[in-house]
């Protein structure tokens, strides 16, 4: 299993995502603005936190202003990773002020969206207590999976495979379509590849099955707390394990003792409330 270290995005992952979003929400033109600000008129605004989050995605935020306004300056008072709190400024922005007024929504969205992953993925990092390593999934928003896999690294998550070419893990249906775990496993291991082969479990007998196979990484999918124990038990000095299905922030600290080696946990991208932030205004006097 890899771990993604936490280091800046590639702006060549998120430009053209950020221009497909502010062109969608601009249209044909923003008529509040066009008719209420001189096109001339320059602002500072400041980026405010409204609870406790962790911050993520300030660059992309960024990209949203400076493509309606080159000259824009965007000074962050945070970076990617930090804890913030209500109250806290995040970033001051400068520059003209139509164009912030009409990137504003596009860059929080983004902001919101990613600092909610990161918020949450730290709490079960936190809940985790070193333990147990903290995966996320490829349950992701279509589109945004590198940057939502980035707002996991900035939690202190780690990212599990990035699409289907990054790993191999073989699940329910393949084992089924396959003709049973041991015929899947010997197809995979002639293909000679250079990665991990995981499979998925989802009883004591598949756990002695995918052993018996070769496996590398064991995938337990919604055993009991017992069967997770017991299964860390055969797998011992033979594959490393993978907790997977319902796993709550409530029940990972059990989890975390049972000595398997991660939890996957799905709702970190698909179901984690934005952070609250919000964008200010004033004339630049």
């Amino acid at each position: 299993m890899r771990s993604v270290p936490f280091a800046a995005l590639d702006p060549a992952l998120y430009r053209e995502t950020v221009r497909r979003a502010l062109a969608e929400d601009l249209g044909w033109g923003d008529v509040t603005t066009d008719a209420t600000v001189p096109a001339d008129t320059r602002a500072r605004g400041v980026i405010l936190s409204k609870c406790d989050c962790v911050i993520a995605g300030l660059d992309v935020a960024a990209e949203a202003f400076r493509q309606l306004d080159p000259g824009c300056e965007f000074i962050t008072m945070k970076k990617d990773g930090d804890r913030c709190h209500p109250g806290d400024v995040v970033a001051d922005v400068n520059g003209l002020a139509a164009s912030m007024l009409t990137a504003e929504r596009t860059a929080l969205n983004f902001l919101q969206r990613l600092s909610g992953i990161a918020t949450l993925t730290r709490r079960f990092v936190e809940a985790a207590g070193g333990r147990i390593t903290i995966l996320d999934t490829r349950k992701t928003t279509p589109t945004l999976r590198a940057l939502e896999k980035y707002a996991v690294r900035a939690g202190s998550g780690t990212n599990h495979r990035g699409g289907l070419d990054d790993g191999i893990l073989v699940k329910d249906n393949h084992i089924r379509l396959a003709g049973g775990v041991a015929a899947a496993v010997k197809k995979l291991k002639a293909t000679d590849p250079e990665m991990p082969i995981e499979v998925e479990a989802q009883s004591l007998q598949q756990v002695d099955e995918v052993l018996a196979a070769g496996a590398d990484i064991l995938l337990l999918d919604n055993l009991s707390i017992d069967e997770i124990r017991e299964a860390v038990r055969r797998a011992r000095g033979r594959a490393q394990i993978e907790i997977s299905g319902g796993v709550t922030l409530e029940r990972l600290p059990e989890l975390a003792t049972t000595g398997a080696d991660y939890v996957s946990v799905g709702a970190l991208t698909h179901s984690a409330p934005a952070a609250d932030l919000s964008f200010e205004l004033e004339p630049d006097r």
